[in-house]
């Protein structure tokens, strides 16, 4: 078996054995220590020339890595925890996403910066946040996230190699421990793969009823609904499909789309905040495509900083037993139970 950590470091060391144009650079990324999560390890000891550690200065770190596009190479920035994301903003929004628009497609900027979100570790109000959506609409910048239940490392490798425009791929902290496929191993469920570089994976009970619920996130709120799916259909019999998304922007609704026709149904499931969340693109660009002909409810982190506390964190951020109470109020099975409040 191998764990995501596992799948994303040998991802790094293809890309560099692959392409000369591929450097990485960040901070603390050079070993013995190998980055703050060890994603990076083994890397400078193979390819020392092209592993650089750096200052810290998250805004220098990924205005270098877009000289470096732009110059021709292939960078791929690590950003320690994505709090500081914020940080590099003005190079990521201004330059990165825009080179290609303001040049006429003259210049490409094949930059991906990696970065580890999320909590769950007891990490306080600025180690612990989900800050993706802030960047979702940055128009020319994608977004993926890494996930347990799709082999992650091809999907850095082909951003890394393949892509000549930036992406910003997250990595939940809780990820790296993960096995790859966990809780998917054997003839349980049914997957249904979609094709491309960033694909999106469909998950069924095999054998079960047709579902009445599409649950849809991503990274690793996605194996969190994995467990709640399985038991809302042993503890309850509700049935749901399960969509995980690798792209979470630009956003192809097609596969909720078709699953909707079925259930008619859907819980978006997300660990960041629910205010302008990745969730309300999704219910709000589903009611664009289908109309008003499914119900919908998201489910989100509570509106406030993340404690240090781990009792409390887990208070605020979405568990298990959320996603279960969220899916049977949304299909009226069982009590009805509020829900964390996005805007409340």
């Amino acid at each position: 078996m191998t764990t995501v950590l596992t799948s994303l470091n040998q991802a790094l060391h293809r890309s560099l054995a692959a392409s000369p144009d591929v450097v990485v650079l960040g901070e603390d990324v050079l070993d013995p220590y190998g980055g703050a999560f060890k994603v990076t390890q083994g890397l400078s000891s193979a390819y020392p020339e092209r592993v650089l550690t750096t200052p810290v200065s998250e805004a220098a770190i990924v205005g270098m890595g877009v000289g470096m596009a732009l110059r021709g190479l292939r960078p791929v920035v690590e950003i320690m925890f994505g709090d500081f994301l914020m940080l590099a903003g003005d190079a990521l929004v201004n330059h990165a996403a825009k080179f290609r628009w303001v040049s006429g497609d003259r210049a490409r900027v094949p930059l991906v910066v990696r970065t580890p979100m999320g909590g769950r570790r007891g990490y306080g109000p600025t180690h612990s946040q989900s800050l993706e959506k802030h960047l979702m609409g940055a128009a020319g910048l994608r977004t993926v996230a890494a996930s347990a239940l799709i082999d992650p490392g091809p999907i850095l490798e082909s951003a890394i190699l393949a892509d000549d425009d930036p992406t910003l791929f997250i990595e939940h902290k809780l990820l790296y421990a993960q096995q790859v496929g966990e809780g998917l191993i054997g003839d349980e469920f049914v997957l249904e793969a979609g094709v491309g570089r960033y694909p999106t994976l469909s998950v069924r009970l095999a054998g079960a009823p047709p579902p009445s619920l599409t649950v849809t996130s991503y990274g690793y709120m996605a194996s969190l609904c994995l467990e709640a799916m399985h038991r809302l259909a042993y503890e309850h019999e509700l049935f749901a499909e399960l969509v995980v998304f690798a792209q979470l922007v630009p956003l192809g609704l097609a596969p909720l789309a078709e699953s909707l026709h079925q259930t008619g149904a859907l819980l978006t499931v997300e660990e960041g905040s629910g205010i302008l969340s990745w969730g309300s693109e999704v219910v709000s660009g589903l009611i664009e495509l289908l109309g008003p002909a499914f119900r919908a409810q998201r489910l989100c982190a509570s509106p406030v900083p993340i404690p240090a506390s781990l009792t409390l964190e887990q208070a605020v951020l979405p568990q298990v037993a959320d996603v279960m109470r969220a899916a049977l109020a949304l299909n009226d099975v069982g009590r009805s139970a509020p829900t964390r409040r996005p805007n409340g």
